[in-house]
């Protein structure tokens, strides 16, 4: 047997194993738990971080304000060195709009070893602990929250018990780009970190979507959150991490009403997304970026070209193992397709895009080596970091 036919059977036992083994990833039923109303509704503190974020505030912010939560909540967003004008337009915004009360701070440029947006997040959960929440909900500028979304959070962590509990917002998908690459980028990271070993106790799998984190105040203090991770460039990883590690229990899962409002409608707004923080999520490892470009080319790259080899060589083997690989890759897309609307003929798309998240990959360790670090928001973060973390 060639090497295409061995390499074509290992892609295929590969996929043969995600779809069984890995948690069920690719399945999108992982919802907020099985919840009751509280006999008492605890005080919850928002915290958004914000760097020159004043284009989508007017589609986010109002959705916070409006928030039907029966207990007392305060909603801190931390202007962080914008030079857009974002702090005076919250402020706007919440004459305009009423609702929950909104304080806006700064907290000035971050000192050497923090990341802008942890060093806002620490500003504001200062701002918080002042009030003293029992939960903090932390929540970036580009989130649109539905009128409920905070009481249901807060159901969802008392009838579970849990410390943190995270829903992936559901991000925008309009431009052809969006329509390609981030349907993609949710099932990468479900693949990466399974929602339903995320819940199970004494599991070493923790991840969170920084979007949206409903916290316990007392959990965060135990996990020293976000001291003990304020390095970290893909910090919603690194904060589920700590929190699980010291014995919280937590839970991530899709967002049915929380959506982001942020556009990317070129492909060169989504290639900065994913590769300002690809290779951190390697931890900077040159081992692991060959494994990660090797096991992408085998997984998602192999398939179509084993049929195609298979087919115009007359080998039956690669062609069926190569069609066979594909045939799965595709169907545990079409849920995540369903769940953004889709149309399903992209399912059979993602080898195309599973190469473009390669190269972005690639990229992003060519950025590292380069010393331009982890860019965003005019700022580059040179330092590796030292734990796997999510932004």
């Amino acid at each position: 047997m060639s090497a295409v036919v061995w390499t074509a059977v290992g892609s295929l036992a590969a996929w043969l194993w995600l779809l069984l083994g890995q948690g069920f990833f690719w399945r999108t039923d992982v919802r907020l738990p099985p919840r009751g109303e509280p006999d008492d509704w605890p005080s919850v503190c928002v915290v958004v971080p914000a760097r020159d974020e004043a284009a989508v505030l007017p589609d986010s912010l109002p959705s916070l304000l409006a928030q039907d939560y029966p207990g007392r909540a305060e909603i801190f967003l931390v202007d962080d060195g914008s030079s857009d004008g974002t702090g005076e337009l919250a402020r706007e915004l919440a004459r305009l709009h009423g609702g929950l009360p909104l304080t806006v701070g700064s907290p000035g440029e971050p000192p050497a070893g923090w990341t802008g947006k942890l060093w806002a997040v620490r500003h504001g959960i200062g701002l918080a602990r002042a009030r003293a929440p029992e939960y903090l909900l932390l929540t970036d500028a580009d989130i649109a929250h539905a009128p409920d979304s905070l009481r249901e959070l807060v159901a969802a962590a008392r009838t579970g018990g849990f410390d943190l509990v995270s829903q992936m917002a559901r991000l925008r998908v309009e431009s052809v780009w969006e329509r390609l690459v981030v349907p993609a980028f949710v099932y990468f990271f479900a693949q990466l970190y399974p929602f339903r070993r995320i819940a199970v106790r004494g599991s070493r799998t923790a991840a969170a979507a920084g979007g949206c984190v409903l916290l316990r105040e007392d959990a965060a203090e135990r996990a020293r959150i976000p001291d003990a991770i304020r390095h970290a460039v893909i910090d919603d990883v690194a904060l589920a991490r700590a929190v699980k590690g010291g014995g919280g229990h937590i839970w991530l899962g899709l967002a049915e009403r929380v959506d982001s409002v942020r556009p990317y409608p070129r492909l060169h707004d989504l290639w900065r997304m994913v590769s300002r923080s690809a290779y951190a999520q390697l931890r900077h490892n040159p081992l692991l970026l060959t494994g990660t470009v090797a096991g992408l080319a085998v997984v998602y790259l192999v398939p179509p070209i084993a049929l195609f080899v298979g087919l115009a060589t007359g080998s039956a083997w690669a062609a069926t193992a190569g069609g066979l690989a594909w045939l799965l890759m595709t169907a545990t897309y079409l849920p995540m397709l369903r769940y953004y609307r889709q149309p399903l003929w992209l399912a059979p798309l993602l080898p195309v895009t599973a190469f473009l998240y390669l190269l972005m990959t690639v990229d992003s360790a060519v950025q590292h080596y380069r010393g331009r670090g982890a860019a965003w928001k005019g700022r580059t973060y040179a330092r590796p970091d030292t734990a796997l973390d999510e932004s």
